[in-house]
């Protein structure tokens, strides 16, 4: 599995895993611009069944602008994802986008601070989700 996320599972239930995920990435100054419901659209869209699995659009205004300000092309890379999806196990997994490798593909040393930044605001927020374990980067759902 390539290693683009940083991953955990949750202890808890998969909605109020969302809504809490939503309220500690506010806490981190994200807002979530879009929730996704993967399963919905799914069934909507194709009549096919999937696991419960949303996919949340998080923007910090402050580092999107000073990014921006940075490599204006940038916004096609934004807004940050955090996933929130039932496991194989179903457990609830939550992962976000690691922001080191998905600005790699700029190559612009002067980011690299606002992906630490990011990364670590990404990080705070889902460990401070109930009962977060860090999943590696190895393991398979």
């Amino acid at each position: 599995m390539s290693e683009y996320t940083i991953r955990y599972t949750v202890d808890g239930e998969f909605e109020e895993t969302v809504d809490a995920a939503v309220d500690t990435l506010g806490e981190e100054g994200f807002g979530v611009l879009c929730d996704i419901d993967v399963q919905a659209t799914l069934k909507e869209k194709l009549d096919e069944d999937f696991r419960q699995y949303r996919i949340l659009g998080a923007c910090n205004p402050q580092l999107a602008h000073e990014a921006m300000g940075e490599e204006l092309e940038l916004g096609a890379l934004l807004p940050c994802n955090v996933i929130v999806y039932e496991r194989d196990d179903g457990s609830v997994g939550v992962s976000a986008v690691d922001p080191g490798v998905m600005l790699s593909v700029v190559d612009n040393p002067e980011l690299d601070p606002v992906a630490d930044e990011v990364a670590d605001r990404l990080s705070a927020a889902v460990e401070r989700l109930p009962g977060a374990t860090r999943v590696p980067a190895s393991a398979d759902d």
